[in-house]
Parts: structure tokens; C-alpha cells; sequence
């Protein structure tokens, strides 16, 4: 560590309400009291609920978008739907002066849900970035759909929620952020193959790869479109979003080192959900509270944010906050009274709104941020000061070093630092405090943050 660090004077309160996670205060009860819906308003924001509405029946149209439905039909089943998807980014594109590039991108692939093997198939929106446009955000939601049986891709499966409301918030996202220009590079991703087995999201983890994408965040929205949940409790302020803590892409000798650090809670994924959290908290007028879920997906369950952690990739799940399994891979049917089925009448789409701003607004502040530093290192052992010193970042105009006790789950101070890539923290004991540093861009736009005291990492 450089003995010329800067001393600073610290700001000891705690941190304003907008920098603080929502989780404690917000989670839903074990029963919340509100049972009977109330149609609310519009949300604040540009997304248009009627829109959002419009894409999800069209998609209900097709029947069934079941992955191994027809890929040729011209009216019915999964290529006919990727079609029309590929031709509403194109008239997102025609409308922006061209902004956006249309592409499909394939591969044929086997599992023990596609034995005979099919074409998988994702649909790309693109916005080139127009500071660096290698640091790529990607906005995705898949656009197959299934009933009870998941290998049955005859009879209808609406798929409304799931995951029409992802599929209908990603084009609604391109349709408002393309409007603007951003320093990153945003990908609007229509996914195919994820109720197979997730090969939608093993493709578009695999070409980021392959083309060397800088993948700064992957917002996966998957049943965001509900505010009913099974038992009759209605859920209409909260979104939640999943991240892991440990990371699934580090070797036993990494994930040691995270352990020795205490570094469990503040992997790449966590800070991606804390920055969702806090651009939530900024942005009150959008109406939701993140509820941020320490677990990388529901229990026992999965999506297409996973094969995007498993190569190292922050990414998080956005989810309704309460949700009605009578409607979600469900044969079309009424039982003892009882509808079953993933229908377009159970979905809010003033709610989905709110999702689809939140996102609009995540995404917005990350592609116009610096990346995050790629690591960020401690001193001060037997000392009663903390030394911090990080890997400058392209572009950044300063940085935000954050601290709070062991004891607890979020930031609670911070100091912002220009022209340096080191401070000393004095009177704060490295063994009794957690330390991360963010980039921050010349407007303010803030990168999530890096964990402090991990080595160096390529991904």
C-alpha cells in the first residue's frame, strides 16, 4: 500500500435512506393483510401499461411457443412468435433512425427435454453504445412458453406471465431506451429453450463470450407481470430479485478467499442487486420496493440469468413479489371450481409497468457508469485505520468507497474520491468492517460495487 494515502474525515452517520436496502421493511409478511385487488393507477414512469398489454396478447396468439413447437407455422407456435419479435425490434430500430441491429443467433442442441435435438433460436436486439461499446448491459426475457407436461408442444400454452411479461418488458425497454444514447452497449434479448432446460440462456451466456462482451450486468426478467398470489394475497409494491452470493464461476481456491474475507454476501450478482435496490430507492416515483432475495433463483428453481453466473457474468432475476402457481405451467382446464392456466386475465399490467421502469432505470444508470473497478485491495492489519486502494477504471470521472460493520447486510457510509485511486479510512478497524468501492461517471452515474480484499480476477 502507498504510504502517502489520503487521510479523509469521515462522514459517520449513517448513510440516506436512498442508499439503504429496502429488504427488512418492505418483504411481505407471512400473510399480508390486503386481500382485494385495487386497480391502481398508472405508474410513474415512460412504460406504457397499454403497450405492455398489447405484446402479451399478440403472444398468446401464436398458442403455444413451445420450444419444439412448429419454427415455420406462420401464425401458430415458437417461430412464428420469434418472427414477430424480430419485427417489432425492427420497428423499434426504424423508428430510432436505425439504432438498433436485428439478429438472430442459433444453435442446434440436445437435453433430456429436446432428445431428438432442435434449433435453438434467441432474438437480438442491439444498441451499440456509443462511449465503449465492449461493457454490454443485456435486458432479456424468454419467449417460450409450456403447460403441465413439458414435453407437450401440441396444445395451447398462453404463456402470459410466463414469460410473456419478460418478453413484452424487453421490447417495451428497447422501445424507451432507445430514445436515448448510452456510454454501454444494450442487448434486448428474446430467449428461446429456457422451460427445455435453459438453452436460451446458455446461448447468450456462450456468445458473450465468444464475442468478448464486457457484460457489466444481465437483467433477467422471468414472471414479472403478477401482484395475486396463490393463497389470495395481493403483492403490487414489490419486485424481487434474486442474485448469489458466492460466486458459481470461482475455483475452490477463489471461493476460499472470498470465505477468509467474509466476502460471501457481496459477489458481483448481490452488488447488481443492491445497485437495483438503490436505483429503486432513487427513483421513488416508480412505486416498487426491491425485496432482494439472497438465493440466485426460487427454491429448487431456475432461469436464464444462471448460465450467465456460471461464466462469471453479475446477473439477477426480477420475479413478481408473490406468485400464483395455478398459472404458471398449467394445462388450460377448470377443476372443482378452479381455473387453471397461464392466462393474459390474471396478469397487472400497471405492474408490469412499474418492472419494466425499474429495469428501463437500472439499465439506464449502468450503461452511462464506468465499469466497476476490477478489484480493490485492503491494508491496515493490526492498525486502528482501514488503507484502500483499487484498479483505476476507463472513463471514471471518481469513485465511491463504501463501508459498513460486519454486522451488517448493507452500506451504511460512504466517501467519494476524485483523482486518486487509494484512501485511508482512519479510525475504521479492517477486521470489524466490510469495504467497496463503485466508478462513477462525470454526470454521477454510478457502477455497482466491488467487494474489497479478493484478489484479482479475469472474470
Amino acid at each position: 500500500m502507498k504510504k502517502n494515502a489520503l487521510l479523509v474525515s469521515l462522514l459517520l452517520a449513517t448513510a440516506p435512506t436512498s442508499y439503504l436496502a429496502a429488504q427488512d421493511k418492505n418483504a411481505p409478511d407471512e400473510r399480508p393483510t390486503a386481500t382485494v385487488p385495487i386497480t391502481p393507477p398508472p405508474s410513474a414512469g415512460p412504460a406504457d401499461a397499454q403497450n405492455l398489454k398489447a405484446y402479451v396478447e399478440k403472444l398468446v396468439s401464436f398458442g403455444t411457443r413451445h420450444t419444439l413447437s412448429s419454427p415455420d407455422h406462420p401464425t401458430r407456435g415458437i417461430g412464428a412468435a420469434r418472427r414477430w419479435g424480430a419485427e417489432e425490434f425492427a420497428r423499434i430500430s426504424a423508428a430510432c433512425g436505425g439504432c438498433l441491429e436485428v439478429e438472430n443467433v442459433e444453435r442446434f442442441d440436445y437435453g433430456p427435454r429436446i432428445p431428438d435435438g432442435v434449433r435453438i433460436v434467441n432474438v437480438l436486439g442491439i444498441q451499440r453504445g456509443t462511449g465503449d461499446p465492449g461493457n454490454v448491459i443485456i435486458i432479456s426475457g424468454h419467449i417460450d412458453s409450456r403447460v403441465t407436461d413439458p414435453m407437450n408442444f401440441t396444445d395451447d400454452a398462453p404463456g402470459a406471465n410466463d414469460d410473456g411479461s419478460g418478453t413484452a418488458l424487453t421490447i417495451e425497454a428497447a422501445r424507451i431506451l432507445t430514445r436515448e444514447k448510452h456510454d454501454a452497449t444494450i442487448i434486448y434479448a428474446l430467449l428461446s429453450g429456457e422451460e427445455q432446460g435453459l438453452f436460451g440462456g446458455k446461448l447468450i451466456a456462450d456468445t458473450a463470450k465468444a464475442r468478448g462482451w464486457n457484460v457489466i450486468a444481465m437483467l433477467n426478467n422471468d414472471i414479472v407481470g403478477g401482484t395475486k398470489g396463490q393463497d389470495g394475497r395481493i403483492v403490487d409494491n414489490i419486485v424481487r430479485v434474486f442474485s448469489e452470493g458466492i460466486r458459481s464461476s470461482e475455483s475452490l481456491e477463489e471461493a476460499m478467499s472470498r470465505r477468509g474475507s467474509g466476502g460471501e454476501d457481496d459477489g458481483p450478482s448481490r452488488a447488481l442487486m443492491r445497485a437495483a435496490d438503490r436505483v429503486a430507492n432513487t427513483n421513488r416515483n416508480i412505486g416498487l420496493n426491491v425485496f432482494g432475495v439472497r438465493r440466485p433463483d426460487r427454491f429448487r428453481r431456475g432461469g436464464d440469468h444462471l448460465p450467465a453466473l456460471a461464466l462469471g457474468y453479475p446477473a439477477v432475476r426480477f420475479t413478481v413479489g408473490v406468485e400464483d402457481y395455478d398459472h404458471q405451467h398449467q394445462d388450460l382446464r377448470t377443476e372443482n371450481g378452479v381455473k387453471y392456466g397461464d392466462t393474459v386475465d390474471e396478469m397487472d399490467f400497471y405492474y408490469l409497468a412499474k418492472v419494466t421502469n425499474l429495469n428501463v432505470a437500472l439499465a439506464r444508470e449502468l450503461a452511462n457508469a464506468p465499469p466497476a473497478p476490477k478489484s480493490a485491495q485492503l491494508g491496515g492489519a493490526v492498525s486502528a485505520d482501514t488503507i484502500v486502494e483499487w484498479e483505476p477504471v476507463k472513463g471514471a470521472a471518481g469513485y465511491r468507497v463504501y463501508w459498513r460493520r460486519n454486522d451488517e447486510r448493507d452500506w451504511t457510509n460512504r466517501v467519494d474520491v476524485t483523482g486518486r485511486t487509494e484512501i485511508t479510512l482512519p479510525g475504521i478497524i479492517v477486521d470489524d468492517h466490510f469495504v467497496g468501492v463503485s466508478a462513477l461517471s462525470k454526470d454521477g452515474h454510478e457502477s455497482i460495487i466491488t467487494f474489497a480484499g479478493l484478489p484479482q480476477r479475469n472474470r
